[in-house]
């Protein structure tokens, strides 16, 4: 852009600012360097606005962390240029001070670094220090910042764009503290030898080394002892400078004493050609994910199906949603001798008005916010639409042929969970008619789709859901590795490449089933080998049913936000090729911070990438291994404008 400035005038900031309107178009082309994995995620952020899900000025592909921070401390800095450049006074005006120098730099190191960037500007903590200011309440200790996370995490970059001259002035402040301390003596000579020598030697770069590599050494490489490599670069200091008067041998020994902390020194900027900057246009081949005809359903989404939020009529304001789960008498009054029963009477009289009030007014806005998700995007409506769409243009009228599975274990806490006195009437009733060949052998297929469709908003037959199959037995066989392409998907979805995330999900869920778990009740968990024996099947069952007979759900040891019967279902879906739905986003997060670790340990070394078939960019589908979507509980029972007709004695 031409301004009009005279080149001659301040040609350095003039030069800056030109390096970051690059940065900024740079940015914007910037892709993630590792795929995402392939998550078909509907759910829906009713916190945000919708014009706000997407930030205009945000790349397109924005994946790595911090890119987001140092792309706005590079506009900042071009605005502060652009303003003074424009002044007409610049010209009389001393050089403006500018952080664009260190900026460019960073973006330098993101640009040529070995793949995959994993974070730009991450901080870390002594994790002593940090359980020491949590024991005294007080603030986070300053932590030591890395510029670029690179290879994965296995290597630390940090910039630093001192000049010879902060060097300089540096050491004078050492000299002046150590002729003061030292009385006059006769040591002092002129000559920085003594200086070089002696234990007192120190510096700000030394000492940022010296944090750097204690910080590397706190937090090594997931599931392994090892430190990631650091590197330290030095972009304007230089150990042997043209001008005698930046000359220090002290410059030269620091640089040393950085190498022998193991600390890899670059000096000098990096060159940055065309080459390594990101293309001008978004990459080709990324896929748009589907699920596949069988779905794999999960305990989260298994009371999802049930939830009176999911059929009942929708609210028609915000205000209507929040009145609808304010809870009625007969729940405080269940809520009571419950608090009774687990922490005796006395207990209960003193928490009736403040915490078990407290609990329910936490529960009703749950509930009420997945009310309002739901008149945004029907869960229901959602599964329709994305396995409607599989049938494609030119199939026959109709639903394709799709099936739902589930575990045996989600299958068992589902209906312990639902049949107790947590689900609703209407609630159980689905419940049941969703397993009818296994609850009620006599209920016939019509009268299963009749009893689960009965006084929901949705048609009968809307989604072709009954009945629900089961896996046989927990786990599958430990030979059992997922197909590489689709199979049973019919049509060109049929030998379809499948992602290596499959693979790469089932030996993670593998790996943490292998290991020992733990019950949080400290007790283990029931048989999963004969569900029939003391799961609750119909309705002769649901009046001996108390919440107290549900066992705690068994985590693992691996990672507490980890089930053993989410870990299992993830296992099935898997192993055979099909999409796992589920409304368990907390599961979703830790299993893919596992994956991650794992990849980082090298233990694993399944990396998901775009599948490359050809196609134009768009046009790539791709089979997804989770569907996420939002969750919806049990809430019939909540219910303010039921008058606990629907509520469970």
């Amino acid at each position: 852009m031409d301004t009009g400035l005279d080149d001659a005038v301040h040609p350095e900031l003039q030069s800056l600012r030109s390096q970051l309107r690059g940065i900024l178009q740079d940015m914007a082309n910037f892709g993630p360097t590792v795929s995402k994995p392939p998550i078909l995620d509907t759910s829906f952020d009713h916190g945000r606005p919708e014009g706000e899900k997407e930030n205009a000025n945000a790349a397109p592909h924005e994946s790595v962390s911090g890119l987001r921070a140092l792309r706005d401390a590079v506009r900042r800095d071009l605005d502060v240029l652009e303003k003074f450049l424009d002044d007409p006074r610049c010209a009389s005006l001393p050089p403006l001070s500018t952080n664009a120098p260190y900026l460019i730099a960073v973006w330098n190191e993101v640009l040529l670094a070995t793949p995959p960037v994993v974070a730009i500007w991450r901080t870390y903590y002594d994790s002593q220090h940090v359980r020491s200011a949590s024991k005294r309440r007080s603030q986070k200790p300053p932590g030591v910042k890395v510029d670029v996370v690179v290879d994965n995490g296995r290597r630390w970059v940090r910039v630093y764009t001192t000049k010879n001259s902060r060097m300089l002035a540096e050491f004078g402040e050492i000299d002046s503290y150590m002729t003061d301390s030292e009385d006059g003596s006769d040591e002092e000579s002129g000559d920085h030898g003594s200086s070089l020598a002696s234990a007192s030697f120190d510096n700000s770069i030394l000492k940022a080394g010296r944090a750097l590599i204690k910080a590397a050494q706190e937090n090594p490489l997931p599931g392994t002892n090892e430190p990631p490599a650091v590197t330290m670069r030095l972009t304007r200091l230089e150990p042997s400078p043209s001008d005698p008067k930046d000359h220090d041998p002290r410059i030269a020994e620091t640089i040393d004493e950085l190498k022998k902390m193991g600390i890899d020194v670059q000096l000098g900027e990096r060159e940055v050609s065309s080459v390594s900057r990101p293309t001008t246009h978004p990459p080709k081949h990324i896929p748009r994910y589907e699920p596949t005809l069988h779905i794999n359903l999960d305990l989260s989404i298994l009371i999802a199906l049930v939830s009176d939020i999911t059929h009942a009529p929708l609210p028609k304001s915000p205000e209507e949603a929040e009145a609808r789960f304010v809870p009625p008498p007969q729940y405080r009054e269940w809520k009571k001798k419950r608090i009774e029963m687990t922490e005796g009477v006395d207990a209960a009289a003193y928490l009736e008005g403040w915490k078990a009030d407290e609990g329910l007014g936490v529960h009703s806005r749950a509930l009420s916010n997945q009310a309002l998700q739901e008149m945004a995007k029907g869960l229901i409506q959602d599964i329709h639409d994305h396995l409607r769409a599989l049938a494609g243009p030119s199939s026959t009228p109709g639903f394709p042929p799709v099936e739902f599975w589930t575990t045996p274990d989600a299958w068992d806490r589902f209906l312990r969970i639902v049949l107790s006195r947590i689900g609703g009437t209407n609630e159980k009733r689905r419940a049941q008619a969703l397993f009818h060949p296994v609850a009620d052998p006599a209920m016939t297929r019509e009268e299963a789709e009749e009893s689960y469709w009965r006084d929901s908003r949705y048609p009968r037959g809307f989604l072709p859901l009954l009945p629900i199959k089961i896996f046989p037995a927990s786990e599958p066989e430990p030979g059992l590795q997922p197909p590489s392409h689709a199979y049973g998907e019919g049509g060109q979805a049929e030998r379809q490449p499948l992602s290596p995330f499959f693979r790469q999900l089932a030996g993670t869920c593998r790996r943490i089933l292998a290991q020992e778990t733990t019950s949080p009740s400290g007790t283990s968990t029931p048989s999963l080998e004969e569900p029939s024996h003391s799961t609750p099947k119909s309705a002769r069952d649901i009046g001996e049913m108390n919440v107290d007979m549900i066992p705690r759900a068994a985590v693992t040891k691996v990672n507490p936000r980890l089930t053993v019967h989410t870990m299992q279902s993830m296992l099935w879906g898997t192993v055979r090729g099909w999409t796992t739905l589920t409304a368990n986003k907390a599961s979703v997060k830790a299993i893919l911070k596992e994956i991650k670790a794992a990849r980082e340990a090298g233990t694993e070394r399944y990396d998901y990438e775009f599948q490359e078939t050809g196609g134009e960019a768009g046009d790539e589908v791709e089979k997804a291994v989770l569907w996420v979507v939002d969750p919806r509980s049990l809430a019939e029972g909540m219910r303010s404008d039921l008058n606990g007709s629907s509520s469970s004695s």
